[in-house]
């Protein structure tokens, strides 16, 4: 049950909002101002914030910038009267979610809390890192630096740009580099997530609304690329964008101006546009669900981020910066990690990629006693292949020169065949469908395809 924290110093609509929420499924707690907003929250915790703009003591945008500063993954919903409007366009651009006109729309109130509820949720899932820049970018294996290159070339350029790469690679912080590499870090870097919006409502998410577009629609909303003017927005997760909507959103980026949903005024804007998907946009584009011009046009620069398996170099260099992350956080004083277990870490495919490693290392440090991470401290599932040790690694035997950490890397790769041959024979041959039933890309499969020296089938209808 996701938790929503009201904020207001009106005790007859602290009641009304909250009974609402009740009603639609939320665990609720109030507060009557915004310090004491932030006690609950610090105390409590909360999915999303919904909070009055105009308030004694502390109002809505300070309860905003205090939301930004300790927990940026929580979406903030405004609520405003008619006459601060222009207040509440300007807190959607200093990082609210979006904002709500008094007296609300109880339909309008709803949609606009589950969709900041999905938003967390994908957060939460994405585990985003703190950390902000090109600084955040780390690795020093030759993908990484040629990756960085990019950035630095093409961050101060209006050229749209296309990252592609499997879930957990970074992409949201390439786009965040990208932004404040730019003359633009001073504007918005407007954020959305295309998979968290309902189809229905993706032309008015970015593009806005008239009042009385549709039911609901009790006033004028700007979209994002209004709200991103100046500045830059990112389309996560854009191979989810209907098809329907990729047109207009198409004549967006090539003519920078549309008109909001129940609207004839045209409105032009000066946006850069980042977009990033996990999916194979080729393969989208031959199946019919996404438009080959539009992906022409985001795809100017294109950035590939490797999956972590395939840049195995950078993990130590990942441990350390994640080491020191966590230690702050935690308060916990972990100097590194003993070379058997940083070699397991290595050895492991890494499914969920840098997010997976992250999450790994504050779960272990939270238990580890120090000062260094041992390999007892790693969880099962690292550990595992290495326990049963097969007879032969790839055809031949360690001798007793033969370090662990080699060990390690032979047993990883015979697992690692094994389970691609498997995959190759239940499907076929087919590589298409076993790089998805491995849940990599055709393109990695086909790379430890060629060195474990496997063959596939060419059938991928």
């Amino acid at each position: 049950m996701a938790k929503v924290l009201v904020i207001d110093d009106e005790a007859n609509l602290r009641k009304v909002l909250a009974a609402l929420l009740r009603r639609d499924g939320y665990e609720v707690t109030v507060a009557q101002d915004g310090a004491e907003g932030l006690v609950e929250l610090e105390k409590s915790g909360a999915d999303v914030v919904v909070t009055d703009l105009v308030m004694p003591k502390l109002g809505g945008m300070d309860v905003l910038k205090a939301v930004n500063a300790t927990a940026p993954d929580v979406p903030v919903i405004i609520i405003t009267a008619h006459g601060t409007v222009d207040s509440a366009v300007e807190a959607i651009k200093l990082g609210a979610f979006d904002y709500v006109t008094k007296p609300f729309d109880q339909t309008e109130l709803s949609a606009a809390i589950a969709k900041a509820v999905r938003s967390h949720e994908s957060a939460r899932a994405n585990a985003r890192s703190d950390a902000r820049g090109r600084a955040a970018l780390v690795g020093d294996s030759p993908t990484m630096q040629e990756v960085l290159r990019i950035i630095d070339r093409v961050a101060d350029t209006p050229s749209t740009v296309l990252i592609t790469g499997e879930s957990g690679t970074g992409k949201e912080l390439v786009a965040t580099a990208l932004h404040e590499g730019s003359s633009r870090r001073n504007r918005p870097l407007i954020r959305i997530n295309c998979a968290a919006i309902p189809k229905d409502l993706m032309e008015s998410e970015l593009f806005g609304y008239e009042r009385g577009a549709f039911t609901g629609a009790v006033t004028s909303k700007p979209g994002r690329f209004e709200l991103a003017d100046g500045g830059t927005l990112f389309l996560d997760e854009i191979g989810e964008v209907p098809v329907e909507m990729q047109v207009k959103l198409l004549r967006a980026l090539q003519e920078s101006e549309f008109e909001r949903v129940g609207g004839i005024k045209t409105t032009r804007v000066d946006v850069r546009l980042v977009a990033a998907t996990n999916r194979d946009l080729a393969e989208d584009i031959e199946a019919g669900r996404f438009r080959k011009d539009l992906f022409y046009r985001l795809a100017v620069v294109p950035i590939v981020l490797p999956p972590l398996r395939d840049r195995t170099e950078d993990i130590p260099t990942l441990v350390r910066h994640f080491l020191q992350k966590y230690n702050r956080r935690l308060n916990k004083q972990i100097d590194g990690v003993e070379p058997e277990a940083l070699a397991v870490l290595q050895a492991y495919a890494w499914p969920g990629n840098i997010r997976e490693l992250e999450n790994l290392i504050e779960r272990v440090l939270l238990f580890a006693d120090g000062p260094l991470i041992r390999l007892k401290d790693l969880p099962d599932s690292l550990r595992g292949p290495t326990a049963t040790m097969p007879s032969a690694p790839l055809g031949s035997t360690p001798s007793s020169e033969t370090g662990l950490k080699d060990i390690v890397r032979m047993r990883a790769a015979e697992l690692e065949k094994d389970l691609i041959t498997r995959a190759l024979e239940e499907t076929g041959g087919n590589v298409t469908r076993a790089a998805k039933l491995l849940q990599i890309s055709r393109k990695s499969l086909q790379t430890k395809m060629k060195e474990f020296g496997l063959r596939g089938g060419e059938a991928d209808e």
